[in-house]
C-alpha cells in the first residue's frame, strides 16, 4: 500500500469533520484466520477501546500494530484497507498479508562438549525450525533461550553464542537463522558440604540422588532438596552448586545449608463426625530424637464412644526416606452399641517404599483385649504376623479430580504362639475418583474382610467386622451391621463386603451435590445385603473436604430408615 506524505496526513488531521474523533467504535480486523489473527488480536489487545476511533492517526496506530503482529509470524508486506461507517461508529480493517517470508538458511552449531549432547540435538529437532517453513520469529526466540536454559541445566555454565542472528531480507521474502553456541566444559558434581545439620553427616550425604563425578544435572539439586525436606528433620533446606569454583576444576562444589527443625512439636485439633460425634485429639511430635534421625511420636484422641492413645518410635535405615523400622504401641478403649473393649497394640514394622509407588509392611502385633461382646465376657490375646501393601494416588488439591488408593492386609495366628485361636485375617480395599471436565465426579469404592477360623467365638472385638457409618454403609448407623447372639446383641461377623458409587456435581465455586448408592453386609455365613442411597452436599474447604449427606436404608429397622451423615476429612 503506497503511503501519503507526513503532511497531507497533517492536514486532513486538523480539517476533520468532528464525527472523525468519535468515541465508543466498534472495530473489526477481517482477511486473517488462524495463527495470523491469534497474534494480531494479542497486540490489538494492547489498546484501550477508549481509544479506538476512525481517524487516521489511529489507522495509522493499527497499521503499526498490526504489522509488528504479522512480522512476528514472518509476514513482511501486509495491505491494508479501511472503510468506515458513515455515523462513525464503526471501523472495518481489511488485511491482505502478502506472500510470507520463508526460512532459507539455518545454520546450527555447537562446539564445545555439547557438540557430542544428543539433549540439545533434540532441542533443535522439536524447535519446529525447518529450511522451507514459514518464518516464525516466536519459534527462534523459544529455541535460543531453549539452548541457555538447557546449557545451565546440565551444567555448561561457562557456555555462551559466539554467533545469533536472525536476518530477513523482505525483497527476497528469506529469512538467514544463524545460533553458533560454544558450550565449553560440562562440570559434574564435586564434593558436598554441609553446614547447619544436627544430624550426624552420613545420613544427610545418604539422601544425596548424584555420586562424586557424575555428570551435572540441576533436576539432582532439586531432588537433594526435596530429599532433606522430607525427612522432617530441618526447618529449612537450601541446596545450590558453589558457582564461585567454576574455572578451578571440572568438579563443582556442592553447599548444602540446613537448619535443625525444632526438637518438639505439639498440635491439637477438633473435630465431629455422625459416627463419633465431637472428637478432640492431641498430638505430640519429636521429628529428630538424636543424632541419627530417630523420631518418635505419640497421639491422643478422645470421642464419647472411644478413647485412644499411640506413640511410636521411627529408626530409619540407610535409604532413610523409603526404609525404616517402626515400634508402635497403641491403647483403645471401646464403649459403642453391644461392645465394651480395652485393647493394647504392640507392634514391631519393618517399611519399604517401593519404586512403582507401593508401601510395604512386614510387621508382628502383639495383641490383648479385655471385652464384653453381647453375652460374651472374656479376655483374649493375639501375636499376629502380617504384611500389608498399600498405595495413594492423587492429583489435585483437598477435592481431587483424579485420585486412587489400593490396600491389601494379611495376618495370621497359631494357638501354638501365644493365640487363642488359629486364625487368617485378610482385609482390602480400593477406592477410585475420576471427572469428566471441571465439573463431574464420580467416586467408587469397594472394601472387604475376611477372618477364616473355626472358632470365630474366641476371635476379640477388635478382630471381627461392623458394617454402616459415615464412610462404610449410609443409611444404617455406626457399625449397626452384623449377626446377633440369642439376646437380640451385635456379636461381629467373620466377613464383610461394603460398596459405594457416587456421583458429584458443581453447583458453584466450591460447593458440589452429589447423589449416592451403598450397598454391603457383615454376616457370617450367608450375607442378606443392605442398601443406602441418598443426596449430599460437599465443600472443598481450606481444611479439608466436609460432607453432609441425607441416607435412607432400605433394609434398615422400622423407624431408623433416615440417617445423616457428617464428616470432615479426605475422601481417599
Amino acid at each position: 500500500m503506497r503511503r501519503k506524505p507526513l503532511s497531507f496526513i497533517v492536514a486532513t488531521l486538523l480539517t476533520m469533520p468532528s464525527y472523525g474523533i468519535a468515541k465508543g467504535v466498534d472495530l473489526s480486523v477481517k482477511g486473517l484466520d488462524g495463527e495470523l489473527k491469534t497474534n494480531v488480536d494479542a497486540y490489538l489487545a494492547s489498546i484501550p477501546e477508549s481509544d479506538y476511533s476512525t481517524n487516521l492517526r489511529f489507522r495509522a496506530r493499527l497499521e503499526k500494530s498490526i504489522t509488528e503482529a504479522l512480522n512476528a509470524l514472518g509476514y513482511y508486506h501486509p495491505e491494508f484497507h479501511f472503510s468506515a461507517e458513515e455515523d462513525g461508529k464503526e471501523l472495518l480493517v481489511t488485511v491482505t498479508p502478502g506472500a510470507p517470508v520463508l526460512v532459507d538458511e539455518l545454520d546450527i552449531q555447537f562446539a564445545g562438549e555439547a557438540s557430542k549432547d544428543e539433549d540439545f540435538t533434540k532441542l533443535v529437532e522439536k524447535s519446529g525450525l525447518k529450511t522451507g517453513d514459514t518464518l516464525n520469529q516466536g519459534l527462534y526466540d523459544a529455541l535460543k533461550s531453549g539452548i541457555r536454559n538447557l546449557a545451565l541445566k546440565k551444567g555448561y555454565f561457562e557456555g555462551d553464542f559466539e554467533v545469533s542472528r536472525l536476518e530477513v531480507s523482505p525483497e527476497l521474502n528469506q529469512a538467514y537463522i544463524r545460533l553458533h553456541y560454544d558450550s565449553g566444559m560440562r562440570y559434574h558434581f564435586g564434593e558436598t558440604s554441609i553446614n547447619g545439620s544436627q544430624i550426624e553427616e552420613d545420613r544427610v550425604h545418604s539422601l544425596e540422588p548424584y555420586e562424586l563425578g557424575e555428570p551435572y544435572d540441576v533436576s539432582k539439586i532439586g531432588e537433594y532438596n526435596q530429599n532433606l525436606s522430607n525427612t522432617d528433620w530441618f526447618s529449612s533446606v537450601f541446596v545450590e552448586p558453589d558457582l564461585s569454583q567454576l574455572g578451578k576444576g571440572r568438579n563443582l562444589p556442592v553447599k548444602v545449608s540446613l537448619a535443625p527443625q525444632a526438637r518438639n512439636q505439639l498440635e491439637t485439633g477438633i473435630g465431629y463426625s455422625t459416627d463419633v460425634g465431637v472428637r478432640g485429639s492431641l498430638k505430640w511430635k519429636k521429628p529428630w530424637v538424636n543424632s541419627r534421625g530417630h523420631s518418635f511420636d505419640s497421639s491422643f484422641s478422645l470421642s464419647a464412644p472411644e478413647q485412644t492413645i499411640t506413640a511410636g518410635y521411627r529408626i530409619p535405615l540407610d535409604d532413610v526416606l523409603n526404609e525404616y523400622y517402626r515400634i508402635q504401641y497403641g491403647m483403645k478403649n471401646l464403649d459403642n452399641r453391644d461392645t465394651k473393649s480395652l485393647e493394647s497394640n504392640l507392634a514391631l514394622e519393618r517399611h519399604w517404599t517401593l519404586d512403582n509407588g507401593w508401601h510395604r509392611t512386614l510387621f508382628i502385633r502383639y495383641l490383648l483385649e479385655n471385652y464384653e461382646q453381647g453375652l460374651q465376657d472374656d479376655t483374649a490375646q493375639f501375636l499376629l504376623p502380617g504384611i500389608s501393601f498399600s498405595r495413594t494416588r492423587v492429583r489435585g488439591s483437598s477435592m481431587p479430580m483424579w485420585g486412587d488408593r489400593q490396600s491389601l492386609t494379611l495376618e495370621y495366628g497359631d494357638p501354638n504362639a501365644l493365640s487363642e485361636t488359629r486364625v487368617i485375617r485378610a482385609q482390602a480395599g480400593t477406592s477410585w475418583i475420576r471427572s469428566i471436565g471441571g465439573n463431574h465426579r464420580g467416586i467408587f469404592r469397594i472394601d472387604g474382610g475376611a477372618n477364616i477360623t473355626d472358632e470365630f467365638e474366641k476371635l476379640s472385638p477388635s478382630l471381627r467386622f461392623f458394617a454402616g457409618g459415615d464412610n462404610n454403609l449410609r443409611g444404617y448407623g455406626y457399625e449397626s451391621i452384623s449377626p446377633k447372639d440369642s439376646s437380640g446383641a451385635l456379636t461381629g461377623a467373620k466377613y464383610m463386603v461394603t460398596t459405594s458409587l457416587e456421583y458429584q456435581y458443581r453447583v458453584y465455586g466450591n460447593w458440589w451435590g452429589a447423589i449416592f448408592y451403598d450397598y454391603g453386609d457383615a454376616f457370617n455365613d450367608q450375607a442378606d445385603f443392605k442398601r443406602g442411597a441418598g443426596v449430599g452436599i460437599r465443600w472443598a474447604s481450606p481444611v479439608g473436604p466436609v460432607r453432609l449427606d441425607f441416607a435412607w436404608g432400605f433394609d434398615a429397622n422400622p423407624g431408623d430408615e433416615f440417617q445423616v451423615h457428617f464428616t470432615l476429612g479426605p475422601e481417599l
